[in-house]
Order: structure tokens, then C-alpha cells, then sequence
């Protein structure tokens, strides 16, 4: 512990604490709604399929969240394009589309090997490189999807539970499907800096479905689950910290260790 009590004198590694923290919150509440729209396998063509996206920012010098948040834009509309055409299921549409955005982004890195230290950044994060910047941009995000979530709560949990009720009642089930894709694919690439494309994946599901072993009750789901994105985040980049590991892989299997307290405690306690 003297290791990360002396990190802690580094305003570069408080930074990285406040960020890593900030993005476990805000994965850990998101995933509520991938675990409810049952959005894995989404989210992990979502991580891969943001990937052309930050090349070409990488190559072009401009934001790699702009990026991200530009190619999560286009694959979200190329899934409800070809899923609407209905010549094959959603699962497939996602397929053929995380398919061709990640095979596209493998050639664009090809072409440009130079850029491959921060394209490595970006697949599994680098969060002691964040800057103050990044935090209050994690924390501005992260309240505008507080706000969306807050503000369509009902509408995205009554239509992830029963979506043909809540079409016959006159909502758009393709429209609530592309707002909670929207809401995660932001998050997902909001949580890059922290853990990476790849990682990611393990924040946006694994805190939300821990949270469901330890309570039913929609209520307290989403708390549950934030404090657990938060406190895995902490004590993974302290770990890291500690033991001289990699932050991003250290706080994914941090949320894999908390699932497994859950739900071994749950079939204990039963």
C-alpha cells in the first residue's frame, strides 16, 4: 500500500483516480440498460466497430472521442438500416457490420504505422495520460446521460421489457432501441481513455450484471451498479498501482472478481 499512497502525491495519477472513478460510475449505470436489452454482443461490436472511426481521427489530428462518437454514429445507423431491410436478424446485421468497420480501421492502421502508439492507447487504454480536459469532459458527458436516462427512464425500461406493449401504445420501439444504443455507445467511448475499445466491454456489462445478484428491484439496480463501476475502477487502478500492472486490464478483472463475489454470496446467503 506505500506504493499507491505515494502515487497519490502525483497530481498526474489523482487525475487518473478521478477519471477511472468517473467512468466506472457512469459504465456501471448505463450497463443497467445493456443488461436489461440483453446488449452484449452490441457493445462488443460497438468496441470494434469504433475503431476506423478513431484512425481516421488519429490520422487527421482531431479529437479521438469525436471520432469514436462519429463511427459509434454511423454503425448504429447501418444496423437499423440493414435489421429494417429484414433480410437478416439483428444479431447478423451487427455481425456483418462489426465485420467490415474493424476490418476497415485494420487497413487505414496498416497504411499509417506511425500512428500505432496512440491506435495501441486507444485498444486498451492509458489512463494515467488523461488530463484535467478529459475529466471534465468525462463529467459533462457524463450528465447529459444522467439526464437522458432520467428523463426516458420510463419509456426505455418498459420498452426493454415488453417492446410490442409499448409499440401498441404509440411509441417507436426503433427510435427507444436507437436511444439506448446512442446512450451506450457514447458511454463505451467515453470509457476509452480508461480501459480501452476492448476492456471497455468488461465496465458496460460486468458492474450491472454483479448489481442483479444482489438485488430485483429496479431501483436499486442502477445504484448498485454505479458504485460498483466506481469502487472496481478504484481499486483496480490501485492494484495496479501496487502490484505494477496494466490499469485497463487490472480494472476489468476487478469488475470479474465482484461479479463472482456476488454471485457466490447470493447462492450462499439463499
Amino acid at each position: 500500500m506505500r506504493a499507491f499512497a505515494d502515487s497519490l502525491q502525483s497530481p498526474l495519477f489523482r487525475r487518473a483516480l478521478i477519471e477511472a472513478v468517473l467512468v466506472g460510475v457512469i459504465a456501471g449505470v448505463v450497463g443497467v440498460h445493456v443488461a436489461l436489452r440483453r446488449m452484449s454482443f452490441f457493445v462488443v461490436a460497438l468496441s470494434h466497430g469504433t475503431f476506423p472511426g478513431v484512425v481516421v481521427a488519429s490520422l487527421v489530428g482531431v479529437s479521438l472521442f469525436a471520432g469514436g462518437v462519429t463511427a459509434a454514429a454511423l454503425m448504429i445507423l447501418a444496423i437499423v438500416l440493414v435489421g429494417r431491410a429484414r433480410a437478416v436478424d439483428e444479431s447478423s446485421a451487427i455481425g456483418v457490420v462489426l465485420a467490415g468497420a474493424f476490418a476497415v480501421g485494420v487497413l487505414l492502421m496498416s497504411a499509417q504505422p506511425g500512428q500505432s502508439r496512440d491506435l495501441t492507447a486507444f485498444l486498451v487504454g492509458q489512463v494515467l495520460g488523461v488530463t484535467t480536459a478529459d475529466i471534465v469532459r468525462t463529467a459533462v458527458v457524463g450528465a447529459l446521460l444522467f439526464t437522458v436516462l432520467i428523463l426516458f427512464r420510463k419509456e426505455l425500461v418498459g420498452a426493454a421489457f415488453d417492446p410490442a406493449g409499448f409499440g401498441a401504445l404509440g411509441y417507436s420501439a426503433t427510435a427507444l432501441e436507437v436511444l439506448a444504443m446512442g446512450v451506450v455507445a457514447v458511454a463505451l467511448v467515453t470509457a476509452i481513455p480508461t480501459v480501452g475499445t476492448i476492456l471497455a466491454v468488461a465496465l458496460l456489462t460486468v458492474p450491472a450484471l454483479a448489481a442483479r445478484q444482489c438485488t430485483d428491484r429496479l431501483g436499486l439496480l442502477t445504484p448498485i451498479a454505479g458504485a460498483l463501476g466506481g469502487v472496481c475502477a478504484f481499486v483496480g487502478l490501485a492494484a495496479a498501482t501496487v502490484f505494477g500492472i496494466a490499469a485497463g486490464a487490472a480494472i476489468a478483472l476487478t469488475t470479474v472478481v465482484a461479479f463472482m463475489a456476488c454471485f457466490l454470496g447470493k447462492r450462499v446467503l439463499a
